[in-house]
């Protein structure tokens, strides 16, 4: 290993006087519990560009203080455990060397790791440590692969997939009876896989695509018609324009420039995202003024995705009592777990693809418009699962 790094960050600890006072031995050990944080040392998806357009979706940034704000809140719950968390980060310049770092820290003891790295560098790494007593949690790949045909018994994903997010936009245009879509879809493997959930999103809702065209941004003045927003909009009936551009430098120049007035979703005008730094209910504030103080930057929904993958394993560990691995992964997957994400609902990971159920916010730049499940979007069982896969749609072999 070259490119690898680890840095050790011990965020929260007991201390020996602690143990004293829970009745432990003075010379006894706290219990360990240690996050890996697993990225990539060059990540277009945070290159500086990027970020300058990115689209309303993204956050402002790595979302790494989101891991490093759930340890700081948990070190009282964590003391009154008896248990010591900490913070292993290492970086590499692609998947095989995050698969050196990882087995370098599960040497060292280290049984979670956050992934934030695109979807094809989760599911190498994923692959490598299969049937292994490790639990990974994706943080920022919406690859609906993932959660599908390339799903894992020790992944889990505490972000949402492009489905979950093309689900909750196509309940909210439903709602709002604007049925019928031009759908503008970019040249990149990303806006591809939107695109892709986007339709399966609007044949489950009901929702006819008149049309799609694709665009492409280039300098070169044969391709020039291809990047005109006038022209990709014109001859066509339509109530709403989706776009599906993952780094958004197209998609900001659509609203207002479309032929017809209509509103722009998908990358740009509203998007649906599992955070927002705008979200005013149950305690966002809050949690969202910590991450700023930290990252100063706002939190987004990968940062939240951090954020809510230390607080899952922290309340197993409070359930069951202490630091043992097997005890913490039954009852993370299990059904009587319920986590409280500052949205509203009660969360926990689906059985079948362990995909954290969640609500998904339907935003613009500045506020919170609604939040999905939209109010009557009835499931059988949990209404979350009208959001993403749900269990008759599994491809998921454990």
């Amino acid at each position: 290993m070259t490119e690898a790094a680890g840095t050790m960050k011990s965020v929260v600890g007991a201390g020996v006087l602690a143990l004293a006072g829970f009745g432990l031995a003075g010379n006894s050990l706290a219990a360990s519990i240690d996050f890996g944080y697993l990225s990539l040392s060059r990540d277009d998806r945070y290159h500086e560009d990027r970020i300058y357009a990115r689209n309303l979706a993204q956050g402002e940034g790595e979302p790494e203080p989101g891991l490093a704000v759930a340890l700081r809140e948990s070190r009282f719950n964590a003391k009154a455990a008896g248990v010591e968390l900490g913070e292993k980060q290492a970086r590499a310049k692609d998947g095989k060397g995050l698969v050196e770092a990882l087995e370098r820290l599960s040497g060292e003891g280290t049984r979670y790791f956050l992934i934030d790295a695109p979807g094809p560098v989760v599911a190498e790494v994923a692959a490598a440590v299969k049937g292994r007593d490790l639990l990974l949690f994706n943080i920022s790949a919406h690859d609906d692969a993932l959660r599908q045909e390339l799903c894992q018994a020790n992944l889990l994903h505490t972000v949402p997939s492009h489905a979950m997010r093309a689900d909750a936009m196509a309940q909210y245009l439903v709602s709002k009876k604007w049925r019928s879509v031009l759908l503008l879809r970019g040249p990149l493997a990303e806006d591809a896989l939107i695109a892709k959930a986007f339709e399966r999103s609007a044949k489950r809702f009901g929702i006819k695509i008149e049309a799609t065209r694709d665009f492409i941004l280039s300098n070169d003045p044969r391709e020039r018609d291809q990047g005109n927003v006038g022209l990709l909009t014109s001859n066509a009936d339509y109530d709403v324009v989706f776009v599906a551009d993952s780094d958004g430098e197209f998609a900001r120049s659509v609203p207002y420039r479309t032929v017809r007035p209509r509103p722009v979703v998908g990358a740009e005008g509203l998007v649906a995202t599992g955070w927002h730094w705008s979200w005013e209910r149950n305690g966002a504030p809050q949690l969202n003024s910590r991450f700023e103080r930290k990252a100063k930057a706002r939190m987004g929904e990968a940062g939240w995705a951090a954020w809510m993958a230390a607080k899952t394993v922290v309340e197993a560990m409070q359930r069951t009592g202490g630091a043992d691995f097997g005890k913490i992964r039954d009852y993370l997957l299990g059904p009587e777990i319920t986590i409280d994400g500052f949205k509203g609902h009660r969360l926990s990971f689906r059985s079948w693809n362990h995909q954290l159920r969640q609500p998904m916010l339907l935003a613009t730049h500045n506020a919170v418009i609604e939040r999905a499940p939209i109010q009557g979007f009835m499931h059988q069982t949990n209404t979350l699962d009208t959001l993403g896969f749900d269990q008759r749609e599994s491809q998921c072999k454990f």
